[in-house]
């Protein structure tokens, strides 16, 4: 593809540093906060994956000016547009936002900086990938490893370590709280390992789960079904309710993708519903159950707690779709989500759904052309299931998608980058003779 062999080292040496984002990214939040008690500069050091990434842009550009077939290929993608459209949107309604001062800069910086950088990175790095023709069969050890450390550390953290032991390394309320619990109780200590939360892992282990058991799925090696039944405890001891929803759907996407008869389809529909009716008559069962409150309800009976975690989610919830429907334009990034905890102009909205607050900050036009992206991208991995990579990474979109209702997941750091830098290296791996006149984008 290249004739320079500067062309060829350099691109595989930027897939390289694209590779270490991928098996640094996991510890991101503990390394920063531990080299933050040494060096000071917290913020700085947290945007370490932001530097390269521009390194990584400039790279990604000088391809495309040297490779018409890669630009092609790219360049003539609608989910290319797709994201670009996106970030237009971004751009310009965070400029009127701050020129009508809706919102402050720290704010729309983080806001611009959250809702944009995964995407980018996605491009860029499937514009590395392209350029980089050879197996992509080291991709799955570079998530399994970090995530065998997560796991075991996080397992650590409930059975072995005291419930503060992040103390250690610098967690604090000045960066990140050292232990969460449930209720506010803290005989229910939920781990989270290297991760900046429970929830937070939660959603990474959807990831890790959905893709070590499509690997075992279909090369039934030992050890990553070790891993999965290891990453499945730390996800349950996680207690996030939404990765746990995430990920039976998730498992049910591989179940459904690895049946090929209706008969055996409608069989598999029918125990769903089964299971759904069961889940449903032992909720009710167990509902005054003190331990089944706090673990699955997050609340108990006389709870010191006034109001619980159900009840947050629905106001949460209710007042975004409030301004969702009362304010189509939106009011611009920073305004809504996390980013919104800095801004100094209007009162933080936290509508805990990824999706609204995109609609939130960018109308219903931004959230269009975000819910398209998700589905091109979900098209394009679907066209490639038969390569276990892309079916791991479709399950676990499908997992997610469920998370971020409930939660500003994508605004996690190993999340978007972790998976969205997953998603390029399966798109650019060829499609199936029988998928290439369905593909999409």
């Amino acid at each position: 593809m290249y004739t320079s062999k500067l062309d060829s080292w350099l691109a595989r040496a930027s897939l390289a540093v694209v590779a270490a984002i991928i098996v640094v990214i996991p510890f991101h939040a503990t390394l920063t906060v531990w080299l933050s008690q040494l060096f000071g500069h917290y913020t700085a050091l947290r945007l370490w994956k932001e530097y390269l990434l521009v390194l990584l842009i400039l790279v990604a550009i000088y391809i495309l000016v040297k490779s018409q077939k890669i630009r092609s290929q790219v360049l003539g993608s609608k989910l290319t547009w797709l994201i670009g459209g996106f970030v237009a949107v971004q751009i310009i309604w965070g400029i009127v936002a701050y020129a009508t001062h809706r919102v402050s800069s720290e704010a729309l910086g983080y806001g611009w900086l959250s809702d944009t950088r995964y995407l980018i990175f996605f491009l860029v790095v499937w514009v590395i990938a392209a350029a980089v023709p050879k197996p992509r069969g080291f991709w799955p050890k570079l998530v399994f490893w970090p995530a065998a450390v997560v796991i075991v550390f996080g397992l650590l953290q409930y059975f072995v370590l005291p419930y503060n032991f992040m103390t250690h390394l610098g967690y604090s309320s000045a960066t990140i709280f050292p232990y969460e619990d449930i209720n506010s109780n803290i005989h229910y200590i939920r781990i989270m390992s290297t991760l900046r939360g429970a929830d937070p892992l939660g959603a990474y282990l959807v990831v890790v789960l959905s893709l070590a058991l499509a690997f075992w799925q279909r090369q039934k090696k030992l050890w990553l079904l070790l891993l999965a039944i290891l990453g499945t405890l730390a996800l349950s001891l996680s207690f996030s309710r939404a990765a746990w929803l995430g990920l039976v759907l998730s498992l049910a996407t591989l179940l459904w993708a690895s049946l090929k008869s209706q008969l055996s389809r409608r069989l598999a529909m029918g125990v769903a519903v089964a299971c759904i009716v069961i889940a449903g008559g032992i909720t009710l069962t167990l509902r005054n159950n003190v331990t089944f409150q706090n673990v699955f309800l997050h609340t108990q009976t006389n709870s010191v707690v006034k109001t619980n975690s159900d009840q947050g989610h629905s106001s949460a919830l209710q007042n975004g779709l409030n301004d969702l429907l009362h304010d189509p334009l939106g009011h611009g990034p920073g305004t809504a989500g996390p980013a919104s905890i800095y801004n100094k102009r209007a009162p933080a909205r936290i509508a805990e759904n990824y999706f609204i607050q995109i609609g939130q900050e960018t109308g219903w036009l931004g959230l269009a052309l975000f819910l398209a992206i998700n589905i091109v991208i979900g098209l394009k991995l679907w066209h490639r299931r038969d390569q276990t990579l892309a079916l791991g990474l479709l399950a676990a979109l499908i997992g997610l998608s469920f998370v971020n209702l409930l939660s500003h997941a994508w605004a996690d750091d190993t999340l978007c980058y972790l998976w969205w830098g997953l998603a390029a290296i399966a798109c650019s791996l060829p499609l199936a003779v029988s998928s290439k006149k369905t593909t999409a984008g």
